[in-house]
């Protein structure tokens, strides 16, 4: 008679009681693709009606702070300030079809604008049960931004103030020093950033259509960051 012993064999759980923390750090870094969008005034300027839109994504670079606080078994509080570098481009072109004339040279149809703005975002952090050594979870919530990066002799000058939500999902890997979390968010922005001419001094007036044909300029942003916790 032969005794059948049973053996089940399960994935070693690493550091199984990590998450049970009050609060932790760590920091992030990433990739980020900034947008607008933009509202047109569909005004006449000079004789032409202008249309204006983001003409290409350009990845930039961020890299920020973490603060977490447990607050249950699924959520988490995190501050996570947070600095990216960036550049947009914005197109514009006529209803005319005529070539577009700038001030810096003859044909010129683009405005680019460098940002580098600085986030403070609270976000509550819902995660599902762990299984073995990673645990999926979801992102959200909201904040301010301060953007260092205008520059008042470009054709379009942006505001510095912004607030704006976020929404995203990621997933928690478990290793032995710490957990390595790939995390992808999409950005919201509220405030019209856009700086009318009239606050605007010695602009070239071949270059006031660069911000005449916008009415409304809103931030967005797709982040894609890895998380060190």
């Amino acid at each position: 008679m032969m005794l059948l012993i049973p053996i089940r064999i399960t994935a070693q759980m690493i550091n199984p009681y990590v998450d049970e923390r009050r609060i932790h750090f760590g920091f992030s870094l990433g990739i980020n693709l900034m947008s607008y969008h933009i509202t047109d005034t569909q005004d006449t300027i000079n004789g032409e009606v202008y249309h204006a839109r983001v003409s290409s994504l350009m990845p930039g670079f961020s890299v920020g702070f973490i603060t977490d606080v447990r607050l249950s078994r699924h959520l988490n509080l995190r501050l996570c300030p947070a600095l990216h570098f960036g550049q947009k481009s914005i197109k514009y072109k006529n209803e005319s079809g005529n070539p577009i004339r700038g001030a810096d040279d003859s044909f010129k149809n683009k405005a680019e604008l460098i940002s580098l703005p600085i986030s403070i975002p609270l976000y509550l952090k819902w995660s599902a049960e762990r299984h073995n050594n990673f645990r999926p979870y979801l992102i959200g919530g909201g904040g301010v931004s301060f953007d260092f990066g205008g520059q008042k002799e470009r054709p379009v000058y942006q505001r510095k103030f912004d607030y704006f939500v976020e929404v995203g999902f990621g997933c928690d890997f478990y290793t032995q020093w710490f957990k390595f979390c790939p995390e992808i968010k999409y950005h919201i922005g509220f405030a019209n950033m856009l700086t009318p001419i009239e606050e605007r001094n010695n602009v070239p007036v071949q270059n006031e259509f660069y911000t005449r044909a916008i009415k409304r300029l809103t931030n967005q942003m797709i982040t894609l960051t890895f998380n060190f916790e």
